[in-house]
This record gives structure tokens, sequence and C-alpha cells, in this order.
């Protein structure tokens, strides 16, 4: 009898030549001799979307050892390496083999964050199944059968021997990516015992190479981090045992300095230091509270029944902030209705950076208080508000400041980038402004309140374009396509990667079909669409078993609905 490989080489040689549709004769399983292969989705002509494909293999064949995948932490920081090396192996092994994508295996790499993913995985017994797509060969719009047989019966094996087998691998290049992950799970759970929101490790390589390449910054330029003696602590890893760097207590730390000194690249090691970072990063032992949210301003914005009045209220003829509602947001209330939206879903920390913020949301100074009375003034800048979000809700703050020196007043920590190196200034900061008092008057009025909490209105997220119940496309890492609407997501700065855009995308219908009733508020809707994830896995958003989803956070699920132009709510008072 013959194999299924054989049938698969003798199916495709038999259709040479035929029409582009012939190639759905082998959508199907396809046992080879040491994995299996699936063909899930043939597609429809050389141009269109390359084929879905999986390969399995049993624990037996990839032969990892168990200690690789014992737990969570391990088996992300496995297939990530493992999706790497696939997505490595499929560009060597890709030929141009006719028109469109022809030839193609490709694979969603994973970038130098490690997230859970849907490229590779591995299940509790060792079973490894890696999803990926292939362009089926074609000249013009007919089929290549001799060059497809190549691509399926000797390049696609080729790429899994490379990559998916553990003897392809150096044992301990393995076992460095599995317990690095595990180590940075450790350091983040260690925070809070320790009364911290974010760790930088001594010897961290910070500078990226570039705006748009995320990997080190290599040259002799570059200062390896290293803690100011009054803020280093120690904490005892899995694997690397003992390892020291600068603790950031919470409360509100600001990060001074001069220009090009480092202040900006300090914050966004933290700002990423959410995910966890794969070995040679410079960042893996650098590590976040998984809460801490960046914000900016963000001119243009539409915003939905936001209660900003924390911050802006009293505004001229008498409109109400309690649930503002703007198609066009300016910088001060695009950055208030940001803080209210990331509070809203839990944000434990908010990173902002002077640069990017809103100068008259950020500070009010004393001539310009005596010049515009507050009665006449709607902003309570967020100088007047910082110290209650951490009194009063437990919310830190870390700002990068260079040019308002009233922060000093109201700073627990204040660390200096001098030349890329870190000092704890705090006690010199304290005495700078009682030298030079800045006779500014606070204009916070009461408690900071949360009151309100935001319900949906299903009709408003509509999905639907023409005849299309359901048009939910992405574009790169920042842009999804809902339906009519597109929903720009260029200031959600600690969105990484584009399986992320894509399970975000998909996330956003999950939760509109399933709970976005009219009765269940936004913040329950996305809890319980992250819980259902959590227990199910990223194919609860997708059953066609594709292979670029990744995991994300509340926090830009959440960016993602609020800045959908066609959002409506109502609210509720708590």
């Amino acid at each position: 009898m013959a194999s299924d490989r054989q049938k698969l080489a003798d199916i495709l040689r038999r259709i040479d030549g035929r029409g582009y549709p012939a190639y759905r004769e082998i959508q199907g399983a396809w046992t080879f001799p040491n994995f299996t292969l699936w063909v899930d989705h043939v597609q429809g002509d050389p141009f269109a979307s390359p084929s879905r494909v999986r390969i399995t293999l049993p624990a037996s064949v990839a032969a990892f050892p168990q200690a690789t995948y014992a737990n969570t932490s391990r088996a992300v920081g496995l297939t990530a390496f493992l999706a790497r090396a696939f997505a490595a192996a499929a560009r060597r092994h890709s030929r141009r083999r006719g028109t469109g994508k022809s030839g193609e295996i490709h694979m969603e790499a994973p970038g130098q964050e490690v997230l859970p993913q849907t490229a590779v995985q591995i299940d509790p017994e060792g079973n490894v199944e890696a999803r990926f797509t292939v362009g089926l060969p074609a000249q013009g719009r007919r089929v290549l059968g001799h060059e497809a047989a190549r691509l399926l019966l000797e390049n696609v094996p080729a790429v899994v021997n490379e990559s998916l087998l553990a003897a392809a691998h150096d044992p301990d290049l393995v076992w460095k990516h599995v317990a690095t992950n595990e180590d940075a799970d450790a350091l983040r759970d260690a925070l809070a015992d320790r009364g911290l929101v974010a760790f930088v490790a001594d010897g961290a390589i910070l500078p990226r190479r570039s705006g748009v390449d995320d990997r080190p910054l290599q040259d002799d330029t570059v200062v390896p981090f290293q803690s100011p003696p009054s803020l280093r602590v120690q904490i005892e890893l899995p694997h690397a045992g003992q390892v020291s760097g600068m603790g950031i207590p919470a409360g509100v730390t600001l990060i001074v300095g001069g220009g090009y000194h480092g202040k900006s690249t300090l914050l966004r090691a933290i700002e990423r230091g959410v995910y966890n970072h794969r070995p040679g990063d410079g960042r893996e032992r650098v590590v976040s509270q998984a809460g801490l949210v960046k914000i900016r301003a963000e001119d243009g914005r539409s915003v939905a029944g936001v209660d900003i009045s924390p911050f802006i209220d009293n505004l001229p003829l008498g409109q109400s902030t309690r649930a503002f509602q703007t198609a066009n947001a300016s910088g001060s209330t695009s950055q208030a209705a940001s803080i209210m939206e990331a509070l809203e879903v839990g944000a434990t920390g908010l990173l902002i950076d002077e640069d990017t913020a809103a100068t008259n949301f950020m500070i009010r100074d004393s001539r310009m208080q005596a010049l515009v009375p507050k009665e006449r003034e709607p902003i309570t800048p967020f100088i007047d508000r910082v110290r209650q979000l951490y009194s009063e809700h437990g919310v830190s703050s870390i700002l990068v400041i260079g040019g308002s020196g009233d922060y000093l007043d109201v700073a627990d920590t204040v660390i200096t980038m001098d030349a890329f190196r870190p000092a704890d200034v705090t006690e010199r900061a304290r005495a700078v402004a009682k030298q030079f008092p800045t006779g500014r008057q606070p204009e916070a009025v009461g408690p900071l309140h949360l009151q309100h909490e935001r319900i949906p209105i299903p009709r408003s997220i509509d999905p639907s374009r023409g005849r299309r119940d359901v048009h939910i496309k992405t574009q790169g890492l920042h842009t999804i396509l809902f339906g009519t609407e597109t929903i720009d997501l260029t200031a959600v700065e600690q969105l990484v990667a584009r399986g992320q855009t894509r399970a975000i995308a998909a996330a956003l219908w999950y939760a509109r079909a399933r709970y976005l009733d009219g009765r269940c508020s936004l913040a329950q809707a996305i809890q319980r669409t992250l819980e259902d994830i959590a227990r199910e896995g990223l194919d609860i958003l997708d059953s066609r078993r594709v292979g670029d989803l990744a995991a994300f956070r509340p926090f830009e699920l959440a960016a993602a609905l609020n800045r959908l132009r066609s959002l409506q709510v109502r609210t509720n008072t708590r």
C-alpha cells in the first residue's frame, strides 16, 4: 500500500498544468515517516493569501527533554525559540517557483519580546505543532505540480528537521532560552513583595539600534547599566542565581537629566519590561509590573463617554466631562481620556514622557496661575493628581521630566541620567525644591473619584461591511480595519508584535459576540475575554488554527475598542 507521502506526490504530479483550484485535492492530513503534514486551507490563486499548513510531531520524534517545557514559563521560552528557528529555516528553504507567492514558506518570527503565540506550541506530553503558510507554486493560474512536490516533500521536511527536533539544536542554547524566560517571570513576580514597580539589572544594554530596529545597539559608545548604590537590590532567580540592579519603588518616580543623556531610553526599557525578552537582547532582566501603561497625548483621537472630570471640568458653555464625547480630542483631553481608560481596566502604574505629553495637561506654573485664574481654567494638571493616584488608588507613576522642576515637589524618588549613567538624586531634589519654591498653588479639589462604568452599546460595534457580516483585517502593527471603521493604534506604544494586533482584532469580535450585550461593562467584557484566553488559549479567538496570533494585555485590547470611532456607551455610577 502506498504511503501518504507517495499518494501526495502522485496527486501533485497528476494535477500538474491544471487550473489552480486543483490544489484543493491535497487538503487534509498526510502522514510522513516522522510527522504529519496538515493542509488546512488551500489558497484561491497564487496571488491570494498563502495556504495554511501545520506540522505535528510526536514527543518521541521532537525529543525535547521534559524539563524544557515543565511549566508555562519554560514552554513559552522553548516555543518562542523554536518559532524563531523555524522562521529562519523557512527563509533558507523558500524558493521562487512561479508567480505570486509561489514557493514561499513563512512563519511569523518572534521579535525581541517573548510572547505566548500560536506559531509553535508544545503540549504537556511534549508533542509539537508548528503552523505556517506556503505559497503553492503556479505559472499564471496553472498548477506547477512538480515544483509543489519539491516544496512539500523536500523543503518543508528540511525545515522541520532543522528547527523542530531537539537534535537540531545545541542543548545548552535551548536551555538558555528556557531558563531566561523562567527567570524573567520569577523576577517580575518578586517585584510586589519588595515594593517595586520595575527592575533594571546591572549590565543591561538599554539603547536600541534605531527607531525601526529593536535589536540592542552594539558599538563602543554603549554604556552598560549600573544601578545607583542607594537603589540597588538583589534578587535570587531560579537559574541565574542572585542578580543585582536598580529597583524602582512604588510611588512617584522622576527620571531627569539633560537632553540625549538616556532618560527616554530608560523609560522605553521600563515600558517594554512588561514583556520578557530573548537572550542576547540586553533587557532580559529588565522587568516591570504587568500593569504599567504608557500614556501620551494623541491629538485627533475619538473619545466615547469617558469621565475625564478629575482632570478636565467646568468647560465653557457648561459641557459636562463626566461622560466626555468627542471625535477630535485635543492633546490634553486625549491624555486625560487615556489615563482614565487605563485605570478602568486595572492599570497599576502610568509611564509618561514629557516629550510626548501635552504641556498644559502636565503643568500650570505659578505665573500662568496668576495670569489665568483657576475658575477660568478647566484643566487640573497631572502634577496635582499624581500623588492622589498613588495615595488613594495605589497607582504609581514614572515620569521623564526635563523642563518642569515643579514636579520635584511631588516626587518620592528622583533618578538623574548623566551620560547614560543613573544616579539617585532624591535628597538633592528635595533640597532644591525647598531652596527654590515655585509659588504655585495646588489645583486639585477633593479626592480623585473613579465613579463611572461604561457599557458599550452593541450596535455601535459593527464589524459588517457591504454584504459581509464580519469584515475584520489588520494592516501591519498599528491598524485594524473593523467593518467600515479604521482603528489607529499608532499611539499605543506597548503594542510590539503584529501577532498581537491580529489577536486584538479577533478579540474585539469575540468580546462583541459573547459579552457586549448592552448590559456588560467594557471592563467586564475585556476581563472575561482575557479569562477565556487564559483558560482555553489564543485559539479560542479563531477556530482555523492560525499561526499568527500572539498574547496581548487588557490595556491594548481596551485601547483598540476605545479608538473605534463608532463606539457609543452609556454610563452607570458605581
